[in-house]
């Protein structure tokens, strides 16, 4: 079933694992501008619910970057028959959301603790002593001048298809970082259609500086601004990245169900 209404019903609690389908509800209710939509088992009381691209978006079967869901459920029977009668199962896909325990664990996922509802704060993030910033370097948001680079830099990405996904997220949602003197970025983060902070990167030859605490702090800000739970993925194998998070007061915990492995929030 397809909701028209996008307002967190009252059902839904602030569980960790519901963060990407609330954020990807806050992108459609400010004009929805990554073309997704909602599904639920049944309204307004529910058990399951989806998000996804709508078809216009998801053209391409191939192109997994753009065929992301974000799902929550309490009854696994009513999300398998969502999932039945909503997935289009000849599509490369993934998904977000409380996918069980035997689910892979493929990411920490780091949260600053803003309950989904409530009223937005600026996160008191832990100082952590002044960044190394290059005066010459310049706080900007990334345009889509910089698309090259941050294909080539993506670990997943440096193709056509990613390519085409993250001129998307740079045209459509928040993002930030650095400029040097000759306005090439140097450090980066964007956010993508669940409102999380997401593809942070530093040249490698201007890492050791806090440009990635500069970026990620800001973003968070700005997210935080918005009404959005500030939150970010991050690789299990990325242990620099994972500590850095844990520096700025981000609390270390399981994802539900253990998708993402662990995430962190902010007291």
């Amino acid at each position: 079933m397809r909701i028209g209404i996008y307002a967190p019903p009252p059902a839904l609690t602030p569980a960790p694992c519901l963060w990407q389908v609330l954020g990807a509800v806050m992108n459609i209710n400010r004009g929805n501008p990554a073309v997704y939509e909602v599904l639920v088992d049944s309204w307004p009381e529910f058990k399951a619910v989806l998000t996804q691209p709508e078809r216009e978006v998801a053209s391409d079967d191939s192109d997994f970057y753009t065929n992301t869901y974000a799902a929550y459920y309490r009854d696994l029977g009513a999300y398998r028959a969502l999932l039945d009668s909503a997935i289009n199962w000849s599509q490369a896909f993934w998904i977000h959301g409380n996918m069980g325990p035997t689910a892979l664990k493929r990411a920490y996922m780091f949260c600053l603790g803003q309950t989904p509802g409530s009223r937005p704060t600026v996160p008191a993030l832990k100082p952590t002593g002044p960044p190394k910033l290059d005066p010459a370097v310049r706080l900007l948001s990334l345009d889509i001048s910089h698309i090259d680079l941050v294909n080539e830099m993506w670990a997943f990405g440096g193709n056509d298809r990613s390519r085409r996904y993250l001129t998307r997220l740079i045209r459509l949602f928040p993002s930030i970082c650095l400029l040097d003197a000759a306005s090439r970025p140097v450090s980066w983060t964007l956010s993508d259609p669940f409102g999380a902070m997401s593809h942070g990167y530093t040249l490698p030859q201007h890492r050791g500086r806090g440009y990635i605490q500069v970026m990620m702090n800001v973003l968070a800000k700005r997210l935080h601004a918005l009404g959005y739970p500030s939150y970010c993925h991050v690789a299990l194998d990325n242990y620099p990245m994972q500590r850095l998070p844990e520096r700025q007061g981000f609390q270390r915990q399981w994802d539900c169900g253990g998708l993402w492995g662990l995430r962190f929030i902010l007291k």
